[in-house]
């Protein structure tokens, strides 16, 4: 059997997922799963990258050990983080993770150089305030010695591609996230980056999904024992998520669920009018150059969260810890973790067990990016909004529940007055599909048919590019019909 390998990086942890076609229909299998931890370095929140690397090449090993040698490699990640080498091809900037602080009103310096409106108009991205753009632009405020030195600007699974191959490649979909790629060129916006001071030469042409990559190293093949090739996914994982929505028609929104919520639809251009600036919809840039005009939401995030606190994990130094101030809001918390570390799933019941608890908060507030407690930043937007405010685990949980199935119905109404489509289904893919509860409520609060798988959304996306390549399948419409039929997609 021909087998290819996705290597799908989110925000938490990795896995390595083996993709083959069997009698026409795709089967996966997990051949490796790893932690993605931050590190605290140089003053700031950043990605262990060396850790990364070495996890990757684990992984590949693994495959082939097992005895399923994959014959191509594709990496995903999430976006707008980035790295810099310099004339030696040598780090000369740390991996800085998007929830790292430096950024922290970077975007009023931005908007004295170009307006908003200007800059969403060019690129169609929305604004996010630790898009690449901010990060830059703070990197030059701070350490404007790395700029200086850098020659490549590499986004992550840019740079996990040339640790593997030794070859610089910028792709495209992870690159539409840094919010300097012209929406209309399909290239970086040079006149933009020029404005803000920023070095031209770093930024290398751009390439598609699809684009072969190289063979491995010398010194990886042996490592790994393969002489796979590393050919360039949609990059950006919700780029490839939404390639493995078995969209029904184009009446059908889709949500790519996970630390982030993603919700929107595919479009063959971008829309940049007033209207999508004003609800702050984003158009990042997809496969076949398609767009996916979509919303950022705050997503499973806060429930991750919300579990790491409770059971006293740290998140990155400081984070996440219990605090005195949750053990007064909470009443019922010594109770609970009284049977032990506090699941996923018993937060779930937890939260059915409150279906009248009505509290309800704005789940995209900047304040829940990255707040010391979680818990205390809900409870305090509760207080400040003058409702109810939870007191228990299971009134605290309802609340997230029940806020971001909410949010969810409000950006699909957004979506339609934009769109002009009325839209009848809604197609949930990833991690958050598994989520029967938080199903049951966006379905009610959206009163769309509601979808949910396939559950590896980003891996299968992945895998789609490299299947195409390889002619298995002659176009995605084709590769979605075969989803259909391959996997479980569960009508809520």
């Amino acid at each position: 059997m021909k087998y290819s390998l996705a290597i799908d990086i989110g925000a938490s942890s990795g896995r390595h997922i083996l993709g083959a076609i069997d009698n026409g229909k795709i089967v996966l299998e997990e051949m490796y799963r790893f932690d993605n931890v931050q590190i605290r370095k140089n003053g700031h929140d950043c990605w262990d990258i060396e850790t990364l690397v070495s996890h990757v090449i684990a992984g590949i090993k693994s495959c082939v050990d097992a005895g399923k040698a994959p014959s191509t490699i594709g990496i995903d990640t999430w976006g707008v983080d980035f790295v810099l080498l310099d004339s030696d091809l040598k780090l000369c900037s740390d991996a800085v993770a998007y929830r790292d602080e430096r950024t922290k009103g970077i975007d009023e310096d931005a908007a004295k150089i170009i307006s908003l409106k200007n800059l969403y108009s060019r690129t169609g991205i929305q604004k996010l305030p630790f898009n690449s753009i901010y990060q830059l632009l703070a990197l030059k405020k701070e350490s404007p010695e790395q700029l200086e030195k850098a020659e490549h600007f590499l986004m992550i699974p840019d740079y996990l591609n040339f640790r593997l191959t030794g070859k610089i490649c910028n792709e495209y979909t992870n690159s539409t996230t840094t919010n300097l790629v012209n929406s209309e060129s399909k290239d970086w916006d040079y006149e933009l980056i020029e404005r803000l001071g920023l070095p031209k030469k770093i930024f290398g042409s751009l390439n598609m999904p699809g684009t072969v990559v190289g063979d491995l190293l010398p010194e990886i093949a042996k490592e790994t024992k393969s002489n796979a090739k590393v050919i360039l996914p949609a990059t950006h994982d919700t780029g490839s998520a939404f390639l493995a929505v078995p969209a029904r028609d184009e009446k059908t929104v889709f949500l790519s669920s996970g630390t982030w919520s993603l919700l929107g639809v595919e479009n063959k251009i971008p829309i940049t009018n007033d209207y999508a600036y004003n609800a702050n919809f984003t158009n990042e840039g997809g496969a076949w150059y398609r767009f996916r005009f979509l919303k950022n939401i705050m997503g499973l995030w806060m429930i991750q969260s919300i579990r790491r606190e409770l059971n006293g994990v740290e998140y990155v130094s400081g984070k996440s810890k219990k605090t005195e101030d949750v053990k007064d809001r909470i009443d019922d918390l010594e109770e609970l973790l009284s049977y032990g570390k506090i699941s996923f799933a018993q937060l779930e019941r937890e939260a059915r067990k409150n279906v009248d608890f009505k509290s309800v908060i704005d789940v995209n507030d900047n304040r829940f990016l990255d707040p010391q407690s979680m818990i205390s930043e809900v409870c305090r937007a509760c207080e400040e909004k003058g409702v109810c405010v939870p007191k228990t685990v299971g009134e605290l949980m309802q609340c997230v529940y029940l806020s971001l199935a909410k949010c969810y119905a409000e950006k699909i109404i957004e979506l339609s007055k934009i769109t002009g489509v009325k839209y009848t289904s809604l197609n949930i893919v990833g991690g958050g599909s598994q989520d029967g509860y938080l199903n049951e409520l966006v379905k009610r609060e959206t009163h769309l048919d509601v979808f949910a798988g396939p559950i590896e959304g980003t891996a299968i996306g992945n895998l789609a590019i490299q299947f195409i390549a390889a002619k298995e399948f002659s176009d995605i419409t084709e590769f979605r019909k075969a989803i259909r039929s391959s996997f479980n997609v569960k009508e809520i």
